[in-house]
């Protein structure tokens, strides 16, 4: 637990450490709280200060883990960041199982629950949507037109339980070779959304001669089309006009039956949450993160699951997750992913320290070892119960690691396409996202951008840090909204339209 030092004003994470963080701005001279103890100059609140005379080489720990090496003398009181601490890979110790917790997972019988839409084959949906999929970017106008047609006023009137019709597009398909890793990924997204259970029936469009040809996204994925999964090529079909009539008659039959649902009772045990966390700061770590990792843990509890990914912004961390493996077989998984990444990056001539982004930097995170001790705190303290590929389904209840890039829409669209049907998305900057067909909820770190982007944000975790509210209390009221929402019940994004724009499906590979 974190010790409180003089609240508002500086927060301590760890006995540990040689740094406080900056619970406000702080101005030069002002007291820190700490013995006599002053600022050597201003400090932006989310941002580290030295609370003891630190050499130029030493390891910085932040909650007791390595963050980076000080790259000259820092003075007790000085500021801690990109100025004077720098990235060097760690040797963090990669021991498995060591840190597994037994939970005792409710019954079903006894568990939360919320009201959702059960398919036929017993599948659970948040929202009921009509989906339009394109297996290359050049049928991506003719699924829009297609969309746009139950767009208009009236044009749902009669069927007030769909949530809507969705074209979701991408910028591939083509240009990438046609059997190999990328257009196999790109595929098992695609099949991830065809199959989704937020999708009442789906129409996939393409056009004739791409790289991903609809005939064998079919075979690959096992696909099979009927009354609600439809699919059309533009040089087969006669053209523009032609695939748009076909893809919106298909869809008006659909529309009766995809309108003969309703909400019932089910368990937490059928809500599976991808959680995110974007525009991150030096309050990620304190508030919103950890506070939905406690709402992750009530949620494994009451048979559910949570899938937590973004592989470049575990680096570092990876030995807490690592710690928590079922088996040896799941860690050497993780660490198989880890060995990639590092490969991949210098392989482009790039390092995993690039991940932290402008505004992390300017929100206080200095590098990706610190970033990834926020991202990590995402996924509670259950069994991470396995490790799975990009897009693959989950087959597991619990936690669960999904590999995927640190880029929110791409690693959100991975995780949708796996099976996860509600987005939980902490921000401390003020990320503005969506992902239909499924619901995304949108966390705040901090007080002042809860205030400022209010319209955004469904749930103020700033609370935390404001001394209003604990973490373990906040991770109630996050796991409360997930089964409100999960029930029907329109997040902030939503409200926006937010959703299509953000489906990003991973591309892997030489663009030929």
């Amino acid at each position: 637990m974190a010790e409180v030092i003089d609240r508002p004003a500086t927060l301590r994470l760890h006995a540990a450490d040689p740094l406080i963080v900056a619970m406000r701005d702080i101005a030069a001279g002002e007291p820190l709280g700490e013995r006599d103890l002053r600022a050597g100059e201003a400090v932006t609140k989310g941002h580290k200060i030295a609370t003891r005379a630190i050499a130029a080489g030493e390891a910085v720990r932040k909650f007791n883990q390595v963050i980076g090496y000080a790259t000259q003398p820092i003075p007790a009181g000085r500021h801690i960041h990109t100025h004077n601490l720098a990235f060097h890979p760690t040797e963090a110790d990669h021991s498995i199982g060591t840190d597994r917790r037994s939970v005792n997972i409710l019954a079903e019988s006894e568990a939360a629950t919320f009201q959702g839409i059960v398919r036929p084959d017993g599948r659970v949906a948040t929202r009921n949507y009509l989906g339009v999929l394109t297996t290359v970017n050049c049928s991506a106008t003719v699924a829009r037109h297609i969309a746009e047609t139950f767009r208009h006023p009236g044009a749902l009137d009669l069927y007030p339980n769909i949530d809507g019709v969705v074209a979701l597009t991408h910028r591939t398909g083509c240009g990438i070779a046609a059997e190999g890793e990328p257009i196999d990924v790109l595929r098992r997204t695609l099949a991830g959304y065809a199959r989704h259970a937020n999708f009442a029936g789906v129409v996939i469009v393409g056009l004739g001669c791409e790289a991903n040809q609809m005939k064998r996204l079919f075979e690959a994925e096992q696909l099979e089309r009927s009354n609600t999964l439809h699919s059309y090529v533009m040089q087969e079909e006669g053209g523009t006009a032609a695939t748009v009539r076909a893809g919106i008659a298909a869809l008006k039959e659909m529309l009766p039956a995809a309108n003969q649902v309703k909400r019932t009772t089910v368990s937490a045990k059928h809500l599976t949450v991808g959680l995110q966390c974007g525009g991150s700061d030096g309050f990620s770590a304190i508030s919103a993160n950890p506070a939905l990792g406690a709402a992750v843990d009530l949620l494994v509890r009451n048979g559910g699951s949570a899938i937590l990914s973004e592989t470049p912004e575990i680096y570092g961390a990876e030995n807490i997750l690592l710690r928590r493996a079922v088996d040896e077989k799941v860690g050497r998984k993780l660490l198989d992913l880890i060995e990639w990444w590092e490969k991949h990056a210098a392989a482009h001539d790039g390092s995993l320290d690039n991940n932290p982004a402008p505004g992390n930097k300017a929100g206080g995170l200095t590098t990706i070892l610190e970033k990834s001790l926020g991202a990590v705190a995402k996924g509670g303290t259950t069994d991470m119960v396995d490790v799975y590929k990009y897009a693959e389904p989950i087959t597991t209840h619990g936690f669960v690691f999904m590999d995927s890039p640190g880029y929110d829409p791409v690693s959100a669209t991975g995780q949708v396409a796996s099976g996860a049907n509600l987005i939980a998305f902490t921000t401390g900057r003020g990320s503005c996202f969506g992902c239909k067909p499924v619901p995304s909820i949108k966390l705040a770190t901090n007080s002042p951008m809860y205030q400022k982007m209010a319209e955004d944000m469904d749930i103020n975790c700033g609370e935390v840090v404001d001394g209003t509210a604990t973490v373990e209390q906040m991770g109630e009221r996050i796991f409360e909204l997930m089964l409100s929402v999960a029930s029907g019940t329109k997040s902030k994004s939503e409200a926006y339209g937010y959703g299509e724009d953000e489906f990003a499906p991973w591309q892997l590979g030489a663009t030929f």
